[in-house]
């Protein structure tokens, strides 16, 4: 089983920076690909970014590509989100998920496709 916790939300000025941590703990083979989502009050949840941490493969969504960097830090199990150039747009609620297979990394970037989930970290933009 695994556990996923996310810290280092907060705030931040329009054009500052973040960066999310996901600590994974667990089962390791239980995480080989592990995202971030976001959900703004009212609207669904989307994926932000996702990386096959066995191939150190990462995807994103159009709406942060270039902003946002996934990488990992194996030395602390951690799965990290660096978060530039912000936008009120991106106030949300960030989760972090992770799923078994790395097949879940290359379908339909979907919240069902993940078995495993964190409790969230707020991101709040203002300008």
């Amino acid at each position: 089983r695994v556990q996923l916790v996310e810290s280092g939300g907060g705030s931040a000025q329009v054009g500052g920076s973040l960066t999310l941590s996901c600590a994974v703990s667990g089962s390791t083979s239980s995480s080989n690909c592990v995202a971030w989502f976001r959900q703004a009050p009212g609207k669904e949840r989307l994926g932000v970014a996702r990386l096959a941490t066995r191939y150190g493969a990462a995807d994103y969504a159009v709406s942060v590509k270039g902003r946002f960097t996934i990488s990992e830090d194996r030395a602390k199990n951690t799965v990290n989100l660096q978060m530039n150039s912000l936008k009120p747009e991106d106030t949300a609620m960030y989760y972090c998920a992770a799923e078994p297979s790395s097949s879940a990394c290359s379908t339909s970037f979907l919240p069902r496709s993940f078995s495993y989930w964190g409790r969230g970290t707020q991101v709040t933009v203002s300008s």
